[in-house]
């Protein structure tokens, strides 16, 4: 990992929630030259904001659970399960760096949005983000709608028009990648309930549609950044996250459906 060549040196010893450069409180930093990083984005992210240590290294679960319940916004409960879990899979008892998150079919599995499938005979899966990929999945939010956004007078607002992805928009993208890299049961449940997450995370209701900011899921994925003054509102729970699991893989079995009828019997 390296820095912008723009970006200001930071110390070495640069691990804690305050930005070593602008001082600020969870600030986004990239990672720096020999810090640890896995394929999971929601990982990172907690890293470059500082919500656990800063260079992916010796993390704790229960640092994990602390930064997914500050981050996100998810509960405790919902947050040690998938800590805890984790360690379990991963038949880990202490810290671990986040490359080791990112052993091949543990948690991690093939057909993922924005990532690379593990090539033949490696431990490790790829974290370099596919742009092609990204855009790809960028393209399945088809819903566009107009929201109220705050401005710097509080007493006003100005509309803006949004993309939002919806649980069919995802369905519709897992059955793409699964298509071209099929997943056993257990490791699609985990592809599907890895979005649902971010999906609650982000939840943007209108009176047509529920769905979440593609704007900000690109920015998550992209650049492992969260949006520039965001901070968790709502608690995200277990079982809500199930809910949202079942509704894309219940729109994923329709679209498959659909796919697999003659045009002469639609």
């Amino acid at each position: 990992m390296s820095l912008p060549e723009a970006h200001p040196a930071l110390p070495k010893d640069a691990q804690g929630k305050t930005c070593p450069v602008t001082g600020a409180t969870h600030e986004y930093r990239p990672p720096q030259e020999g810090d640890s990083r896995s394929p999971c984005p929601a990982l990172n992210t907690m890293a470059n904001h500082g919500y656990i240590p800063r260079d992916g290294k010796r993390i704790t679960p229960w640092q994990i659970v602390k930064g997914l319940r500050e981050c996100y916004g998810l509960t405790t409960g919902f947050s040690i399960f998938l800590s805890y879990v984790t360690w379990i899979i991963l038949r880990k008892i202490g810290p671990v760096d986040l490359y080791e998150i990112g052993k091949h079919n543990a948690v991690e599995h093939d057909a993922s949005l924005v990532h690379h499938n593990t090539p033949a005979g490696e431990i490790y899966a790829p974290i370099e983000i596919d742009r092609e990929l990204l855009d790809e999945f960028e393209k399945e939010a088809r819903t566009e709608v107009e929201v109220d956004v705050p401005t710097s007078d509080p007493e006003k607002t100005r509309k803006e028009k949004l993309s939002l992805l919806t649980i069919t928009d995802v369905g519709r993208a897992r059955v793409r990648r699964e298509k071209e890299s099929p997943l056993d049961k257990v490791h699609a449940e985990i592809a599907r309930g890895e979005v649902a997450i971010i999906l609650g995370v982000w939840e943007t209701k209108t009176k047509e549609v529920t769905g979440t900011r593609m704007d900000w899921l690109k920015l998550w994925l992209g650049e492992e950044k969260l949006p520039e003054g965001w901070r968790p509102t709502k608690k995200v729970g277990m079982f809500e996250t199930m809910k949202r699991a079942k509704g894309i893989r219940t729109a994923a079995e329709a679209i498959r459906k659909e796919e697999a009828t003659p045009a002469t019997e639609q």
